[in-house]
């Protein structure tokens, strides 16, 4: 299994780089770093493979310098291209087991999951964490279907793994998450289109803090 901490996925960004300037791109993930980001997710949905790895080597060497583990999103052949520590996989990629034989056993795998059955099909195939939802609608462009929080709970309750919530999250709806035992936040738009990153991702830190704490 990959060298996953749950505290890494305190505050798990996932970025979209959609209308930015590549320097804009990497400034606001590194001051998101720096406000308390845990993990980083590189997603590029429409970049050739060349592209997709230059981007993903740039940021990959913020993330080195601040120790906090690279993801990429579907691409296999990207995350070993620029050795990063994971890859996440949604269930119309390829299958974890899969995956596994190719990456090893050191290299983090992460899964969408939607439903108990995806969950225990992720663990069981050898994956390291599970991305849950979306709890709420997103502004992405990835399609999205609603999750309840209480299949959320049943996931976290169903397998050993973390899982972490995603879609739609902020800093003032957090509160919906109460109970469920997940390991951190996933958030694309609450900090990629803030102005000011680092404190977009200091007050998300803190609200999920709080929420831990109750």
């Amino acid at each position: 299994m990959g060298n996953l901490r749950r505290e890494d996925q305190k505050l798990y960004l996932v970025t979209n780089s959609d209308g930015m300037e590549e320097q804009v791109f990497l400034k606001k993930i590194e001051n998101a770093i720096k406000g308390g980001v845990t993990i980083v997710q590189i997603r590029e949905k429409e970049k050739t493979t060349r592209q997709y790895i230059e981007l993903a080597t740039k940021v990959h060497e913020i993330t080195l310098k601040h120790d906090v583990p690279l993801i990429v999103d579907d691409r296999i052949d990207v995350a070993m291209a620029v050795g990063a520590e994971g890859v996440h996989l949604g269930q119309s990629d390829m299958p974890i087991k899969t995956a596994r034989k190719i990456v090893g056993e050191k290299m983090i795998i992460g899964a969408t999951c939607k439903t108990v059955a995806q969950a225990k099909e992720a663990y069981e195939s050898g994956a390291d964490y599970m991305g849950v939802g979306a709890i709420y609608p997103t502004t992405t462009k990835v399609k999205t279907v609603l999750t309840s929080v209480d299949t959320l709970k049943e996931i976290c309750a169903a397998v050993p793994i973390p899982a972490n919530a995603i879609g739609g999250l902020t800093k003032d709806n957090l509160g919906i998450l109460t109970g469920a035992p997940i390991a951190g936040i996933c958030v694309v738009t609450a900090i990629m289109k803030a102005d000011d990153t680092k404190k977009a991702a200091e007050e998300l830190r803190s609200a999920f803090d709080r929420l831990e704490a109750i």
